[in-house]
């Protein structure tokens, strides 16, 4: 019987893991979750704490910051043979279990779902139109990404030389594959950062980093353009 492990990294979330953690349970089946896995990557504000206060039955695991090191930590503990990595701030569709299933079941070995942002900006809405199609350029991980445990195992896992990008450079391998589909239902997603660092500026920061990484730019390079002009708005 197919089950789904649940892998959200996180670092600082205590403003949304309580409701993603209760969304998860209440949009769900808890019979086709294996368990979910939360993978801290050192957070100082209390989100490990709030989740052990809940009374849930989660699996908290210890990392080196870094999502891909987080996310690759959480599937080599896995049980489920599906592998669902969420962002904290991602809110997956009523029934989202069921809908991975199906995807599994006709033959989907990896896929995402279409996204859209908690945020009426035109710009947002026009981003988050763009995901419904089934276009490398148009994925992220803010979108999730679920996975056969077989496939994972068999691409290698994230690489754990990208302190950014690790999604993109993962979902790349799938689709050279041809091995993804983007489901048409829903999941919501913060636009926080949007809101913190301004729409265009952050969206022009993103698309550098993406023509950065086609033109060959190392992982070290676009963790450093990350640093100096997103991250460092930050601080």
């Amino acid at each position: 019987m197919n089950k789904i492990s649940i892998i959200i990294p996180v670092l600082n979330e205590a403003e949304t893991i309580e409701n993603l953690l209760f969304h998860l349970i209440d949009c769900s089946a808890l019979n086709n979750i294996s368990e979910i896995i939360v993978v801290d990557g050192g957070s100082t504000d209390g989100t490990i704490p709030i989740i052990k206060n809940l009374g849930l039955n989660i699996k908290v695991l210890n990392s080196e910051k870094g999502r891909a090191k987080q996310m690759n930590l959480g599937a080599s503990e896995a049980n489920g043979n599906i592998l669902y990595f969420l962002h904290a701030d991602s809110f997956p569709p009523n029934r989202y279990d069921q809908l991975i299933l199906s995807a599994i079941e006709n033959g989907n070995a990896s896929g995402c779902f279409k996204m859209k942002f908690d945020s009426n900006h035109w710009w947002l809405k026009l981003a988050s139109w763009f995901t419904q199609f089934n276009w490398q350029v148009c994925r992220g991980g803010d979108q999730s990404l679920f996975i056969t445990h077989a496939l994972f195992k068999d691409i290698g896992g994230f690489d754990e030389n990208f302190t950014i990008y690790e999604d993109n450079d993962f979902i790349s391998k799938l689709y050279q594959r041809k091995q993804f589909v983007v489901l048409q239902d829903w999941l919501t997603t913060s636009a926080r950062k949007y809101n913190n660092h301004g729409i265009f500026n952050l969206q022009f920061h993103f698309w550098a980093i993406h023509l950065k990484k086609r033109l060959g730019a190392s992982p070290e390079k676009l963790n450093h353009y990350y640093l100096k002009h997103i991250a460092a708005q930050n601080n």
